[in-house]
């Protein structure tokens, strides 16, 4: 039998993992789920693994590729669960964690009760060394060897093995960080360390030094975590003596090779919401939509992104859990609001949802499997909006203990049950819906012109209500929902990001100066893409700038042109650009203002090493015979509550594999599939379109 060429995307949420493979030969897509394995997130891994090869009749000689979006990174972070540091600085900046920024959360009206927390390294963690660069790279002050020799030792004596250095100005000059992590090779040779000019070659020394610690952080699981699973897909291939190409996502919308990625960890700290954030940027498209909210509910979180033209936006002003990171991201926001987030009650007797979840184990009430608390999937399951089972009768639901729990929690409230359960989700619903007025309106976009994109297991049971509370223009919801981010995988390219810092005035560019940075970083990226196995031709690079008018804090990225001679006429167009986007985001600009003068702060390359996507399929048209939407799809009726004060209603239940091109349903109604299921609230409208999405729009719209 003929080989064949399977290449396989894998997504591990904190309740399933999920899996879709793509035959690169037939064009064929099969998708399924498996349980995670929080205790060994390998162990979900490679069951995802063994469990679609067997629906495809494959072997692991067939697999070209495996693609990975992991929360490894995410959940150490997330958790703050982050051992011992060490800080190597420059002499005079021990301090630099504790003065940090002035910024407060929330702004300034939660300044008297914010308490800033604890830094990531303490105090006496910290080791300072003599030396120093200005900001142009010249050395000031020599490296002092000594001093450099004694914070070595003394870390090691300490038994801190996992170390951050950061110099002031090292983004223009790495020589003084490159000799002390050559003097930690020599003095302690067991220690983990992460240097600043490798993980952000940008200037502001807190942003730097805090992106830097969190990469030496995570350096040791990530490590662990992707060593574990090669040996372990080595399994696949036995006597072949071929290894299988094992990538994982990274934050900013590409995928690297895992022997990589273990030297650069901070870029994986958001690797599974980026893959469904392009996963759905993909699908959206398609569907003819060029401006997308995306909603990506799982069992511990949802998560949210802006999509514009089929591009996620990107941003280096992103955090993970408390901890800032400079490093380009897909502008994603997370929140507590999963279909495993605990339903409570606070101190002052209100009803709170989240951002506590009973995960994968135990899980909700209705699992069965030991959980305590009333979640939000138990809400939806009393109220009739779920089916009494998942992933098609794979797992069944206990309805008597959700009821039984939300109804205990209803007491304690005073509510009747309906009450109680419409008002847990509810909770959840606006939890989602100010996420995504975060990503939407605070960065200046009217979102009564976005369709919404959910997926996950439990994206769409809310999509409704969010499209009244937004007054959004609808939703999208993707076939198999469940396994967005898992195709999005497979639609990834490799990419690599580089940055300098180069601070000058538009009146004042030095154009040659510009086009060598420029020329620098390029040859970065192409070395960094020939090392991926991509070929000279291949390779593909865009170019961003970072600018901001004087006397501003914080800059504006724009897109610069890449086969064009710099010049004045060049620099012109990179400052036109940044006005309309600095409008687009704060409503004004100083286009013509001579007084307001537009400064280049940082020069940055992507290089991209393109792989081929898999095409989405076309519903196939349904045969004359088949008879009316009714006698193919619709199986059952149930009664639903889907608002308290009306009470449940009678129901349509529809089996979404069995819906064609053009269908109508109008609600109520609920549409269930093998991985998820979507309500259909009363006054709502579904149709199915030409790639078997499902688009839902209000009636009157």
């Amino acid at each position: 039998m003929a080989q064949r060429r399977i290449r396989i995307g894998i997504d591990t949420g904190g309740t399933f993992t999920d899996v879709v493979a793509f035959d690169e030969d037939s064009g064929d897509l099969v998708t399924t789920k498996t349980p995670s394995t929080p205790s060994n997130p390998a162990d979900g891994f490679i069951n995802g693994i063994d469990k679609v090869l067997g629906l495809m009749d494959a072997s692991g000689d067939d697999i070209t590729a495996v693609c990975h979006g992991t929360t490894v990174a995410t959940n150490k972070l997330l958790e703050g669960k982050v051992e011992q540091l060490g800080f190597i600085t420059t002499e005079g900046y021990e301090f630099m964690l504790e003065i940090a920024r002035q910024a407060v959360p929330d702004g300034y009206g939660n300044s008297y009760f914010w308490v800033k927390p604890a830094r990531i390294v303490p105090a006496e963690s910290v080791r300072t060394v003599g030396g120093r660069f200005d900001f142009e790279g010249n050395e000031i002050r020599p490296f002092d060897e000594e001093s450099a020799v004694a914070a070595a030792r003394w870390f090691k004596e300490q038994g801190i093995t996992t170390i951050g250095v950061c110099f002031l100005h090292s983004y223009a000059n790495d020589e003084h960080e490159l000799r002390m992590r050559e003097i930690l090779r020599e003095e302690h040779p067991e220690a983990i360390v992460s240097i600043s000019s490798e993980v952000l070659r940008e200037y502001r020394e807190y942003e730097r030094s805090m992106t830097t610690l969190v990469d030496a952080a995570v350096k040791p699981n990530v490590s662990r975590y992707v060593t574990n699973i090669h040996e372990r897909l080595d399994g696949f291939t036995k006597g072949s003596g071929r290894e299988i190409p094992f990538y994982i996502m990274k934050s900013n919308g590409g995928v690297l090779s895992a022997d990589e990625v273990v030297h650069q960890p901070i870029t994986t700290t958001m690797s599974g919401p980026a893959a469904g954030a392009l996963g759905a940027a993909l699908i959206a498209q398609k569907a003819g939509f060029d401006k997308i909210l995306t909603c990506d509910g799982g069992g511990t979180s949802t998560d949210v992104s802006v999509v514009l033209d089929g591009e996620p936006t990107l941003t280096t002003e992103g955090t993970v859990g408390a901890y800032p990171s400079k490093i380009p991201m897909i502008d994603v926001v997370t929140v507590g609001a999963g279909g495993g987030s605990i339903a409570w009650v606070s101190p002052e007797g209100a009803l709170k949802v989240g951002p506590h979840s009973a995960g994968a184990d135990p899980g909700p009430l209705c699992y069965g499997k030991g959980g305590t608390e009333p979640t939000i999937t138990d809400a939806h399951v009393t109220l009739g909006r779920i089916p009494p089972h998942l992933l098609g009768g794979e797992i069944p639901l206990d309805v008597e203990a959700a009821r039984t729990g939300v109804q205990a929690l209803a007491e304690r409230l005073g509510l009747d049950f309906e009450r109680c359960a419409t008002g847990i989700l509810e909770i959840s619903a606006w939890n989602q819906a100010n996420a995504l007025r975060q990503v939407s309106v605070k960065r200046g976009l009217d979102v009564r012109d976005f369709m919404l994109t959910t997926f996950g297991g439990s994206g769409s049971l809310l999509a409704c209500r969010l499209v009244d509370i937004l007054d959004l223009a609808g939703v999208v919801v993707p076939p198999n929902p469940g396994n967005v981010s898992a195709f999005g995988l497979l639609t990834v390219d490799v990419k690599n990001d580089y940055v300098q810092t180069q601070v000058a005035k538009q009146a004042a560019l030095d154009h040659a100066a510009i086009e060598k940075t420029f020329s620098s970083l390029t040859e970065r990226a192409a070395a960094a893409l020939a090392k991926e196995g991509f070929a000279a031709e291949e390779h593909q690079f865009t170019r961003t700038v970072d600018l901001r008018y004087f006397g501003q804090a914080y800059e504006v990225r724009v897109t610069a042109p890449t086969d064009a001679v710099i010049d004045e006429a060049y620099a012109g167009r990179v400052a036109e650009a940044f006005h309309d986007e600095h409008r687009q985001l704060y409503g004004y600009d100083f286009r013509g203002d001579p007084t307001q003068q537009v400064e280049w702060v940082n020069l940055r390359v992507t290089g991209v090493g393109p792989i081929t996507r898999p095409e989405l399929q076309e519903l196939a048209p349904v045969a004359e015979d088949a008879g009316s939407v009714e006698d193919r799809a619709r199986r059952s009726t149930r009664e639903v509550c889907f608002d308290a004060e009306d009470g449940y209603v009678e129901t349509g239940v529809w089996w979404r594999p069995d819906l064609a091109v053009g269908d109508t349903i109008t609600g109520p109604a609920i549409i269930e599939e093998f991985g998820s299921t979507v309500p259909v609230h009363p006054g709502f409208v579904v149709r199915v379109d030409t790639y078997g999405n499902l688009v839902i729009t209000k009636e009157d719209k």
